[in-house]
């Protein structure tokens, strides 16, 4: 195989120097904020195993763009709001990407620097399915 022109871990390097990264400590200051949006880009089966922030709004990171577009057949009223979107996955790397791409589109958000990944064990609250959502 030819050795890639850039690598997934250059990319998000890239995109984490020109976003707003946003570290867990500030960012659990935020889930009661009613003018905060956080966002869960995370796949389905990774919320149902690990919880998720009380609150968030999922958003598949394959749909993140068309979501977001206004003009897309896709598009979601909740990203209308004059909020402030605040975009996570498990680690980081994810959201920092998405959030790069959604910035270029013309679209304001940051990102959790550390994602999901260190949310708990820094005293994030966290909200687990029911058997019944599963």
């Amino acid at each position: 195989m030819a050795k890639l022109k850039l690598s997934a871990a250059e990319m998000v390097s890239k995109a984490r120097a020109r976003i707003e990264e946003i570290e867990t400590a500030d960012a659990i200051k935020m889930v009661d904020d009613p003018d905060v949006v956080i966002v869960d880009i995370r796949d389905v089966r990774e919320r149902e195993r690990g919880g998720f922030i009380p609150g968030s709004f999922h958003c598949p990171r394959g749909m993140a763009e068309f979501w977001v577009d206004p003009d897309s057949p896709y598009f979601k009223d909740i990203f209308a709001q004059d909020k402030t979107f605040l975009f996570h996955c498990a680690s980081g790397w994810r959201s920092a990407l998405t959030v790069a791409t959604l910035q270029d589109m013309g679209f304001n958000a940051s990102h959790l620097r550390e994602g999901f990944s260190t949310w708990e064990a820094q005293g994030g609250p966290v909200e687990r399915m029911s058997k019944s959502e599963e």
